[in-house]
């Protein structure tokens, strides 16, 4: 078996040896787009050390190294934006994180393909919303003549009421994102052994004893990848939903690091300070990744995982 393998591995070398020009030809492409795409930009963070200047250029614009950190962390919106990022982040993962894995073990108990199929069509298609036709549907079913205000015999208009903002924001992407994010933990839970299922149904165990000691364990280290991987993101919300979603009245909750950047950047010109925000909140990001990396980690460490 062995000598098998060396010989197939000898003969795929030889192989590209002879042909080497197709594989350059087939991946250069790719190479000169990623470069261009996601190396190259990588200078535009020189921006935040300098007083950035279109005529002069990057290189040229004059040096002024933390003043524009320093700038940001002394103005009087620094602990509101930071604040209101990290609460829509956090409050988010916490609520948001666990639906998708209630939804696979809810699916992985329905028996009928047929049903389970439909089933899964419905919670996987708000996914394909773009997050602009989104945010208008939300502006319409919470406006003050809208489904839900006729539901509750109110004309309250809740797009307008700060407090209400994170709410909003967290269940709309919930009810988007949560069935599509169920289809790994689905997938997994498909692959998890029958025996041990069949067995704590022998031993007498119930529904919730066989999630909590067969379905859970098999889906467990998906579980904590995703939550890593999550967890590292958590700075990163994008601005697209919190700027559409955002109104004159609800910006006091609205207003986090992401839209600040778009509006000092794209809207104001001040690229260098933008520059600089959007870096502060990448460092916040990585500290975070870090840091609850280390956490999880020792808590495996502690169960003898």
């Amino acid at each position: 078996m062995e000598k098998r393998k060396k010989s197939r591995s000898n003969s795929s070398l030889r192989y590209i040896r002879r042909n080497w020009q197709l594989y350059v030809v087939f991946l250069l492409p790719a190479f000169f787009l990623t470069l261009i795409f996601k190396y190259l930009p990588i200078g535009g963070i020189l921006m935040a050390f300098k007083d950035f200047n279109p005529r002069l250029g990057i290189m040229r614009s004059d040096w002024v190294g933390m003043k524009n950190f320093n700038r940001f962390i002394s103005s009087p919106d620094f602990a509101g934006y930071l604040l209101n990022t990290l609460k829509l982040s956090v409050y988010g993962l916490l609520w948001g994180f666990p639906v998708p894995i209630i939804l696979a073990l809810l699916l992985n108990r329905i028996r009928s393909k047929k049903i389970k199929k439909n089933i899964q069509l419905v919670l996987y298609a708000p996914n394909f919303i773009s997050v602009i036709v989104l945010c208008g549907m939300v502006f319409i079913f919470l406006s003050p003549v809208g489904p839900v205000n006729r539901i509750l015999g109110t004309d309250i208009n809740f797009m307008t009421m700060p407090e209400a903002f994170r709410s909003i924001y967290i269940i709309s992407g919930i009810w988007q994102g949560a069935g599509w994010a169920s289809i790994m933990y689905t997938a997994a839970l498909a692959n998890a052994s029958q025996e041990l299922t069949e067995a704590a149904i022998i031993d007498g165990a119930g529904i919730l004893q066989q999630i909590w000691h067969v379905d859970i364990p098999a889906i467990k280290p998906i579980i904590i990848i995703q939550f890593i991987l999550q967890a590292g993101n958590i700075m990163s919300l994008g601005f697209e939903k919190a700027y559409a979603l955002q109104t004159s009245m609800n910006i006091p909750s609205s207003e986090i690091l992401p839209t600040y950047v778009y509006k000092l950047g794209l809207q104001m010109g001040d690229y260098s300070f933008s520059t600089a925000v959007g870096l502060f909140n990448s460092i916040i990001n990585v500290i975070l990744l870090v840091l609850i990396n280390r956490i999880i980690k020792r808590f495996n460490e502690g169960e003898g995982l």
